[in-house]
């Protein structure tokens, strides 16, 4: 399969998400659970696709609410799809795996570009581990990070990008968004970023450096 490169464009900013981008996506512990639980296909996704600008877990996200209330009302909305699911049990398969080329490819762009992250998260207060020791060293190295949970905005919300476009000092059409969401890209790209949906997270920087115009490693 060919695959189908853009032009390099101007880019002075690369913006990433963090679950399913610099790490694996929780999709798969998700899948995993169901399973376990003899729950059906996707059953999480479709309670969190449920009201999602003012259902539990977008609140949580904001830090609305805490963990006790969160537990609660996550599965009060899991009951009204027939299932008994807590909340408390999702938090916990969350973590992710680190993705080595992610990082790689962030620590050569910082030197060329700035870089940003955007992530949809919950309070470490409330979560204790929830946030690891390495995974704070990766954060580290963006120029800027925004967390919705000490924000209080999440993605989709458009304020969100504009935020990071304005802490970075970039206009956002020489920004480029990566998510593994197409649901949080669309705003990105309607206030004019590049946009990049993470599938494959080859496919996905190999895509990166053609817009960038510049190796962001060899792979190995």
């Amino acid at each position: 399969m060919n695959l189908v490169r853009p032009v390099a464009a101007r880019i002075d900013a690369v913006i990433f998400d963090f679950g399913g981008v610099i790490t694996s996506s929780p999709f798969e512990a998700f899948t995993r659970f169901e399973r376990e639980r003899g729950l059906p296909p996707d059953f999480l996704r479709r309670v969190n696709a449920t009201n999602p600008e003012d259902n539990a877990w977008a609140r949580f996200e904001r830090s609305a609410i805490d963990l006790a209330t969160f537990d609660a009302d996550f599965a009060a909305e899991c009951e009204a799809f027939g299932h008994h699911v807590r909340g408390r049990e999702v938090i916990a398969l969350l973590g992710g795996v680190v993705r080595p080329r992610m990082v790689e490819a962030v620590r050569t762009l910082r030197s060329r570009v700035k870089t940003g992250l955007i992530t949809n998260n919950v309070s470490a207060d409330e979560v204790e581990g929830f946030t690891t020791p390495e995974q704070r060293r990766i954060m580290a190295l963006f120029d800027h990070v925004i967390e919705s949970a000490k924000a209080g905005v999440r993605k989709p919300d458009p304020r969100i990008y504009t935020m990071m476009t304005d802490a970075l000092g970039v206009a956002p059409a020489h920004a480029v968004f990566l998510d593994d969401l197409g649901v949080n890209l669309k705003p990105a790209r309607s206030l004019g970023m590049h946009t990049i949906k993470v599938g494959d997270p080859e496919l996905a920087l190999a895509e990166l450096e053609a817009l960038v115009g510049f190796s962001l490693g060899d792979g190995q």
